[in-house]
């Protein structure tokens, strides 16, 4: 009697089923070894189970613990895509970098107050091998409430005036910072007229300086200023007490060492002796202080010129420029203010402000232009000496003139 079931493990003429191929299981064929002897190593027969490949591996091996053959995994290598994230990922920061620094150039060129026309100068001396600056300080209240006219001392008077006038010459052979005393003597020239446009001859009229920008301007100051030193003027910049002391604000003070200790009560000056974080309202009351120095014009000028370096040092840094928050402040709070010629670009403001820089790093020189004597209460320049000093800054040689005051 047949116990099985019709069907059940038969073939198909009702006898017993031979054994059938599983077909999960793949057994991997066994290398053959050429016989070398009774000791020759034959690899074993491998069934899979040993690496766990029994189901679903792929034949010819792969993955960890293929069968005989397979390559060792690789653990050492980077994740795929890691690269080429990476390269994705400098390229939006440099892209983002690039962006941001072109945005706040075309930022902050747009700001400037071009308003200076040198082009309506006349009888220009030659260009020389420096680029020179003629840097003023105006007593501009211009947007000062009455409030802030107390605070920082300046008075109410209408207008403008020069307060402080220097020429910055940026030279390869060193740069050179010199102040002109707002009570020298100088000839006004013939010249044309800003607004008119009208010409106004010369007639040997000496005045002081700061007279020729009471006059007509900053363009008769330039004009002034090359007639009586022969030096061409590239560029001009001009800023106001109100501009002044927010840029100090916003660079947070500019540290300076006062040899001496003075007051002043028409500037609001009073400083002990010693290094000391300046504001804005006390750095304008020290280069503004005349009266604590018996009235000389001479001493203040120091001052400004030392001043000024003091705050270009400080503005030209990395902690400045690279950071946004006192950079933009700085930038917002200086061209707001900032008067410059139609030729200026930002750029040539910058190079100014490194120029000013280098003068107070020791790798340039600042003086006041030489005196011989003076005149109705006015300095009389040492023409020899200036001759000298700005044949020194055409060619581009170390200047080696020295102020005899």
């Amino acid at each position: 009697m047949n116990d099985w079931p019709d069907g059940y493990g038969r073939g198909s003429y009702g006898e017993p089923e031979g054994a059938r191929a599983m077909r999960h299981v793949q057994r991997r064929p066994v290398p053959q070894q050429p016989s070398q002897g009774y000791d020759d190593y034959a690899p074993p027969y491998d069934s899979g189970y040993n690496t766990g490949q029994v189901y679903g591996a792929p034949s010819g091996g792969g993955g960890h613990g293929g069968g005989y053959g397979d390559a060792p995994p690789d653990y050492g290598r980077p994740a795929p895509g890691w690269g080429r994230r990476l390269k994705i990922g400098t390229v939006v920061v440099l892209v983002t970098v690039l962006g941001v620094s072109i945005g706040t150039y075309f930022w902050a060129d747009s700001k400037m107050r071009r308003e200076v026309d040198l082009s309506k100068v006349i009888e220009r001396p030659e260009e020389g091998d420096c680029t020179t600056y003629l840097i003023v300080g105006s007593d501009s209240r211009e947007g000062m409430t009455a409030e802030e006219k107390k605070k920082l001392h300046t008075g109410s008077a209408e207008g403008k005036r020069t307060d402080s006038m220097m020429i910055l010459a940026a030279c390869g052979s060193g740069n050179t910072m010199i102040s002109l005393p707002r009570d020298s003597d100088v000839e006004i020239p013939t010249f044309v007229g800003s607004e008119s446009g009208k010409t106004f001859k010369g007639t040997g009229r000496h005045v002081k300086l700061n007279a020729a920008y009471a006059e007509d301007g900053p363009e008769l100051l330039v004009r002034t200023v090359e007639y009586n030193t022969g030096l061409r003027i590239d560029h001009y910049a001009e800023i106001g007490f109100a501009g002044f002391a927010n840029i100090v604000d916003s660079l947070g003070g500019v540290e300076m060492d006062i040899p001496k200790a003075f007051k002043d009560k028409k500037s609001g000056a009073d400083f002990q002796a010693g290094k000391q974080t300046l504001n804005g309202e006390q750095a304008l009351a020290f280069v503004r202080t005349r009266y604590a120095f018996a009235g000389s014009d001479l001493d203040r000028t120091k001052n400004q010129q030392k001043f000024l370096a003091a705050l270009a040092n400080q503005a030209a840094t990395p902690g400045t420029i690279l950071n946004p928050f006192k950079l933009y402040p700085t930038l917002g709070a200086g061209l707001d203010t900032l008067i410059v010629d139609k030729d200026m670009s930002l750029f040539d403001l910058g190079q100014m402000f490194f120029a000013m820089k280098g003068i107070s790093s020791g790798t340039g020189k600042s003086m006041n232009i030489p005196i011989s004597g003076s005149r109705g209460g006015n300095l009389v320049w040492d023409k020899d000496k200036v001759k000298q000093l700005v044949q020194e800054i055409k060619n581009d040689d170390p200047v080696t003139v020295t102020s005899n005051r």
